[in-house]
């Protein structure tokens, strides 16, 4: 499957993208500082949620096409691993 085609992160991405939105409203609106750094902080937490899932995503798909259908404690391990990523 494209990474494209999954819709978790076609979701992420548009929530992103109204959170966005919502910044260049509230930029042209003149509204507090406060509340536009709580949105823009939540774009960012999107897409780093979403880059995370993209990188454990691909993962998972090329090991499957080196090794086959992984099980799923292998699963597992590899949502452990794309939680650690986010770290870096």
């Amino acid at each position: 499957m494209s990474h494209a085609a999954n819709p978790e992160m076609l979701n992420r991405l548009r929530r992103a993208h109204g959170h966005l939105a919502k910044i260049i409203d509230m930029l042209a609106e003149g509204r507090e500082g406060l509340l536009i750094a709580q949105q823009m902080q939540a774009v960012v937490s999107a897409l780093e949620k979403t880059k995370t899932l993209l990188v454990t995503d691909h993962i998972e798909h090329h090991l499957e096409d080196l090794i086959g259908p992984l099980p799923s404690e292998t699963r597992a391990e590899l949502a452990k691993l794309g939680e650690f990523a986010k770290y870096l």
